[in-house]
């Protein structure tokens, strides 16, 4: 049963989901406060974290980057509004996927599992592309032999784009793929992912030599030599 830390401040909205998740099967932690949530992360170990954007105290901005910094536990991030402003920085500051509010349980319960899904799914040998080292049935990379931290939904884009260099991908495919998103996406899940990728594998991000961009279409893994 899939572990699942939420933190959310309002009482209701926490409660009900809580109530709705269990009997999606799911082994609920609450917490109404960012302080809270992270205690319990670091005492509970979670699968996945469904964080609401808006907390009080430490807001979900700032959880998400310290969950993140600390480690590559997926998470989900609830915001209230469709504002892109909020969107593009809870997805710079780590987060995989996001559901707007007022939130359907049976769509983040559907949001969850995907995510999960793309941490186990991928199973294969070791391959290498220039400095990279791939490791499919792992789940690692490394560059110059050093260990590369990426995030669940971060490495699940990496394989999915070099499973055949030089091919391209749409944001839509990617999304699609990465996501499990089989309605018109949206392509702000997919540009912000490629960018923290890329922090993490390229020399010189306005060069780069294993994500490169398309433009007009998406994005393609090399080839590298």
């Amino acid at each position: 049963m899939p572990r699942v830390l939420l933190i959310e401040d309002d009482p209701a909205v926490r409660e009900g989901l809580q109530l709705a998740l269990r009997r999606q099967g799911h082994l609920l932690r609450t917490a109404g406060t960012g302080e809270q949530g992270l205690d319990l992360l670091r005492a509970e170990m979670p699968d996945i974290v469904i964080l609401d954007l808006m907390l009080p105290g430490i807001d979900g901005f700032e959880v998400c980057r310290r969950i993140r910094a600390a480690g590559d536990v997926p998470i989900v991030m609830l915001t209230a509004r469709n504002d892109d402003m909020d969107v593009v920085a809870g997805l710079e500051a780590g987060a995989d996927d996001y559901v707007i509010k007022p939130v359907q349980p049976r769509v983040l319960d559907a949001r969850i599992r995907a995510v999960l899904r793309r941490i186990g799914a991928e199973r294969s040998e070791q391959e290498r592309h220039g400095d990279l080292v791939l490791d499919r049935a792992a789940l690692t990379v490394t560059r110059a032999g050093e260990a590369v931290s990426l995030a669940p939904t971060e490495l699940r884009l990496l394989l999915e784009l070099s499973r055949a260099p030089g091919r391209v991908l749409s944001r839509q495919q990617l999304l699609e793929a990465v996501w499990e998103h089989d309605y018109l996406g949206d392509s702000r899940l997919v540009d912000a992912c490629v960018q923290r990728l890329r922090l993490k594998i390229e020399d010189d991000q306005s060069t780069p030599v294993y994500v490169q961009t398309v433009r007009g279409f998406g994005y393609r893994f090399g080839p590298v030599p």
